[in-house]
């Protein structure tokens, strides 16, 4: 059952679970750790000021779904570009990456869900319009071709895209999460990697593929269907359905679950499925709660060199390696 929260309630909970604290260091003004309310979940939020860009990282899970009620939309000051590595949260999913910026269409107080099935792990970018990167950002979307132009909103440009995390990206994100440095370096290595994501960002949304074009749109009940077929992948990673099981259980034929799922994950089933027990497997490691072979048995793998070897192509180091740091 879902915690139902006005938008001034859930913000009293995050102000009651982490006090103003006393003193002046230049480092508490920059970076800030912010503790999920306890009644909500367990967890952090980390903030860091970067020279025109906060970096905020997610990382925490909930005890129940959070439904909040938003207030109307209104103006975004900045940029906000995210990457959500795990998770459902405000509408973005596991894999999925977004950019919003400006005034948005009228609408009523919107119903925010937050999903407590997985463990939250996200990347957001919020970028100053006044800053060099901000008006590098705000050319580098002028300048894209149709259909990815600003939606005109009334008085300002509205931006919205939502897209999937592609592999480059998902290679940046994860040297951003296990940066090796401190003090000033590590605040340069950050501001690097932030240039990089954006610059990802950016080329992804100047380069629709092709196929998108020919491709007839999916109607509401058969997106719902290709969710229900994510929820049943997520649900069962350790002994997940075959393609003709999970299409069958949906409800769909095979062939329009595999394009369906395509469209709107941007990946195949079973890519989309490797990728969910490689992130998970990442998760579960960065805990250290269990050692390799626990977690491989409880992503779905019996033989702990394939999963090894499956860990090592997705990001680069060994299972055993990446727990110990």
């Amino acid at each position: 059952m879902a915690i139902t929260l006005s938008a001034t309630d859930y913000d009293e909970l995050w102000q009651a679970a982490n006090p103003p604290q006393g003193g002046s260091d230049r480092e508490n003004s920059t970076e800030m750790r912010k503790i999920v309310p306890p009644r909500l979940g367990q967890g952090y939020v980390q903030q860091i000021q970067l020279r025109g860009i906060d970096l905020c990282l997610f990382d925490y899970q909930l005890h129940e779904d959070v439904c909040l009620i938003a207030a109307a939309a209104d103006v975004s000051d900045s940029y906000e570009v995210g990457f959500n590595l795990s998770g459902n949260r405000s509408g973005k999913r596991t894999g999925e990456n977004f950019l919003e910026w400006g005034t948005r269409p009228v609408e009523p107080p919107r119903r925010q869900l937050d999903y407590a099935n997985d463990p939250v792990l996200k990347v957001d970018l919020h970028i100053d319009p006044d800053h060099e990167i901000g008006q590098l950002l705000a050319h580098g979307i002028a300048n894209l071709s149709p259909p990815s132009q600003p939606v005109d909103a009334g008085s300002a440009p509205w931006v919205n895209d939502i897209n999937v995390i592609t592999p480059a990206m998902r290679l940046v994100l994860e040297q951003l999460w296990r940066c090796p440095f401190q003090g000033q370096t590590r605040r340069i290595f950050l501001e690097a990697k932030c240039l990089e994501l954006v610059a990802l960002k950016l080329e992804q949304l100047s380069t629709e593929p092709p196929q998108a074009k020919d491709l007839r749109p999916l109607s509401a009940d058969d997106r719902d269907r290709i969710y229900a077929a994510q929820k049943i992948l997520i649900d069962q990673l350790d002994n997940p359905p075959t393609l003709l099981e999970l299409a069958r259980r949906v409800n769909l034929n095979d062939y329009k679950l595999k394009v369906g799922f395509k469209q709107v994950f941007g990946t195949t089933v079973f890519g989309y499925l490797h990728q969910h027990r490689m992130e998970t497997a990442r998760h579960l490691l960065h805990s250290r709660r269990f050692n390799v072979k626990e977690v491989a048995q409880s992503v779905g793998y019996a033989n702990q060199s394939r999963f090894a070897a499956a860990f090592r192509k997705q990001f680069g180091v060994n299972p055993k390696a990446y727990s110990r740091s």
